[in-house]
């Protein structure tokens, strides 16, 4: 497994750093906070989202000669890079996902083929998988509040802290995309249309399969 140090991106303030996740079992194991296996669960697949994001960005550089998406991709590469290394460290060894190897060639594939048509649908993509992000960290936070409401267990929250940080990244990224999209004045075509719906709805097909796997 490979971690990654980026540089450090302009959208977000460090958070503290989380403990490994394995002492937190006694902050969140009990019935009144989120079950360990759970948490596991979730980080899981943000490890994996992560992994799959630093891909994309991967594949876009590979294949893109355009000056502007480069430095898109290269800025947005830092900052996913940073989510992996912080999260990489809360799970043990055995935890990520087993099917990490198919997570980098899906996000290096779809890093690739947008950027192989243009930028237009390099950015289309970027939306719609920033904005799944947002969504996807914004349920993990909502599901960690309810449990946590007083921050009487501060590795709980430094998770959680950890998880807002990336989705403020995430939601940056997103906002940033579809701006870029708009300078070529054209409407999206029915094409790239079904591209980001099958975006979208694979990112979610994959994270339910690799909270498991």
């Amino acid at each position: 497994m490979n971690s990654y140090t980026p540089a450090t991106d302009r959208h977000t303030v460090e958070p503290e750093k989380p403990a490994p996740l394995q002492t937190l079992a006694g902050a969140v194991g009990g019935t009144r906070y989120l079950p360990l296996p759970t948490l596991v669960a979730d980080l899981r697949s943000d490890h994996a989202g992560e992994s799959g994001a630093v891909m994309i960005y991967r594949g876009i550089l590979a294949i893109t000669r355009d000056a502007g998406v480069r430095h898109f991709a290269q800025q947005h590469l830092a900052a996913e890079a940073r989510h992996l290394s912080q999260i990489e460290p809360l799970l043990a060894p055995q935890q990520p996902s087993r099917l990490l190897p198919l997570w980098h060639v899906a996000g290096w594939l779809t890093g690739a083929l947008p950027a192989r048509v243009g930028p237009r649908m390099v950015y289309a993509t970027i939306e719609a998988v920033e904005t799944f992000f947002d969504q996807h960290y914004a349920e993990q936070i909502e599901s960690i509040d309810p449990h946590d409401p007083h921050s009487s267990h501060p590795p709980l929250q430094s998770v959680r802290a950890l998880l807002q940080a990336c989705r403020s990244d995430e939601i940056a990224h997103r906002d940033e995309a579809p701006a870029l999209f708009a300078a070529g004045g054209r409407p999206a075509s029915l094409a790239l249309r079904c591209w980001v719906w099958s975006v979208g709805a694979g990112s979610r097909v994959a994270v339910k399969i690799c909270r498991g796997i």
